[in-house]
């Protein structure tokens, strides 16, 4: 008897009995990883199956990662582990201390029957596309954080379009999509709205923002609260060309210029609070000790992360604005 039992009494549909009879091998130790396993041609002649029946079950075995296929040579045992019932492509903008909150979060709600394996694309459009073309096919999910990358959709379409989830950043073209999301227009005005006392003690707000990295949404929510409320505003790309000036608030996205303003408010004698205020944007451990304490526009990435869970294992397809608070700490 080959590895592939089938019977036509049981009810079971076929393509489920060909899985099953896979699982069963690798269970018992007769199939173990790197076997190759008989081809789809023979398995179709054995049992009078059609090709399809017999692609659907090693389909669904390569997207769970049991099986993977090589091309020109067939298909062959890829782990060991059966009962992984999901195996999940992840594909972030850039790993940091939030993204690891969102990720542990997501990984910790899964459970024990998923796999999740991340990758990372940090705002190429290449990258991004060869991940996506590389990996097609080959995952039961797709869960992508396209950051601020233009042209994305074309790649898109090429992954089953009911199991791709669009993470943090969405846009009117990804709509058709699901998705965990942060509104980034509404949670900069809201945020500096909530603020708009400690805001009115400096003359001017200056918001440090990256093309590359930030999404444009943030500039229209500082735009609009900036208009609304008469508040003088700048928006600069580079903070180390035009310096702190006393009387000034600074909205920071990027850690890595909070560290720098941070360090050049100490070598220029100004005090935090009493000469320049600072909000940054995604809260951290961090950010609760430095200064002792920086206020934050956030999100909750743990929160992002278990939603996302539950969405993929109810096979849920909605779009889910995350939640997002201000936290007022010292810097302000």
């Amino acid at each position: 008897m080959g590895i592939v039992s089938i019977t036509n009494e049981i009810g079971v549909p076929k393509y489920k009995q060909i899985i099953s009879s896979i699982e069963n091998a690798i269970r018992s130790g007769v199939l173990k990883k790197g076997d190759k396993l008989p081809s789809l041609n023979s398995i179709r002649n054995q049992h009078s199956l059609s090709r399809d029946t017999v692609l659907v079950a090693f389909n669904e075995l390569k997207n769970r990662g049991v099986i993977q296929s090589v091309v020109g040579k067939g298909y062959y045992v890829a782990s060991e582990d059966v009962d992984v019932n999901q195996k999940i492509f992840l594909l972030f903008d850039e790993f940091n201390s939030f993204k690891e909150d969102l990720y542990n979060s997501f990984r910790t709600d899964l459970g024990l029957n998923a796999s999740v394996d991340i990758f990372f694309h940090h705002f190429n459009i290449k990258m991004f596309e060869k991940l996506i073309k590389d990996n097609a096919g080959d995952y039961s999910h797709y869960v992508l954080m396209p950051a601020n990358l233009k042209g994305i959709e074309s790649s898109i379409k090429h992954l089953p379009k009911d199991k791709v989830y669009i993470l943090d950043q969405t846009r009117e073209t990804l709509l058709n999509y699901p998705s965990v999301h942060q509104n980034f227009k509404k949670n900069i005005y809201n945020g500096l709205l909530e603020a708009l006392p400690l805001i009115n003690k400096y003359e001017k707000l200056v918001l440090l923002f990256s093309d590359k990295k930030q999404p444009q949404d943030i500039i229209e929510g500082f735009k609009l609260f900036c208009n609304d409320y008469k508040k003088p505003f700048d928006i600069v790309e580079n903070v180390d060309e035009r310096g702190l000036t006393k009387g000034e608030v600074y909205l920071i996205l990027d850690d890595r210029d909070l560290i720098w303003v941070i360090k050049k408010m100490k070598e220029s004698d100004l005090k935090l609070i009493e000469d320049l205020g600072i909000i940054s944007y995604n809260d951290t451990l961090l950010k609760e000790i430095v200064e002792n304490g920086i206020t934050t526009i956030s999100t909750d990435f743990k929160e992002m992360g278990k939603c996302l869970a539950n969405m993929i294992i109810n096979n849920q397809k909605t779009a889910i604005e995350n939640k997002n608070e201000l936290i007022i700490r010292k810097s302000l």
